[in-house]
């Protein structure tokens, strides 16, 4: 009578190519969720309003606006050097601009600080109107039609405002419309700063 031999299996076999395959599929993905959630949740903390610029330290960018419709002093590089001043980025079609309007006013009718208008891809007679109607208080106002010298600013949007110190460098770079607050916390320690 032959005995057939019955193979000798191991219970612990080696790890086969399927379980390292597995483990890819669904780690690796796993993972990278994981740091994509981190770094949102990051973000969620940062203040839009506070986007570094790469222009800040670095001299005003070489430029020369006409004035707008109706001024009679244009904006250029030369304009923004000897003294602490703002540029303020702003259109006749742009809702937040006439929300932060009368804090541009109140600053300029208590004389804080020199504030320049950079009128963004605006239609020449909307902006003298808009002016007209809600009060001017930029010293110079520079008509940046075709929005070339925005782009050269590194503007996202309007408003933007812009600290420029004596020697024609940009200090600072506001996202947004200017509020009371950010007036009195920030940006006037910030001038007196400057002009120190």
């Amino acid at each position: 009578m032959s005995t057939s031999r019955i193979p000798d299996v191991s219970l612990s076999s080696p790890k086969s190519p399927s379980r390292g395959l597995w483990k890819s599929r669904f780690v690796v993905p796993l993972a990278l969720f994981g740091v994509l959630t981190a770094l949102l949740g990051v973000g969620l903390f940062l203040n839009p309003r506070e986007i570094p610029s790469p222009l800040i330290g670095k001299a005003v960018p070489a430029f020369d606006l006409p004035s707008v419709k109706g001024r009679t002093l244009g904006l250029a590089t030369r304009d923004l050097k000897g003294e602490v001043s703002l540029v303020n980025v702003f259109a006749s079609w742009c809702v937040a601009c006439r929300e932060e309007h009368p804090i541009l006013v109140d600053l300029a009718r208590r004389q804080v600080v020199p504030i320049h208008g950079l009128n963004y891809k605006d239609k020449p007679d909307d902006a003298a109107a808009w002016l007209d109607k809600w009060g001017d208080p930029y010293t110079r106002t520079g008509a940046d039609v075709d929005g070339r010298v925005g782009i050269d600013w590194g503007v996202y949007g309007v408003p933007e405002t812009f600290v420029i110190d004596r020697d024609g460098r940009i200090a600072y770079k506001h996202i947004g419309p200017l509020t009371p607050e950010f007036v009195r916390e920030k940006l006037t320690p910030m001038i007196e700063r400057l002009r120190k």
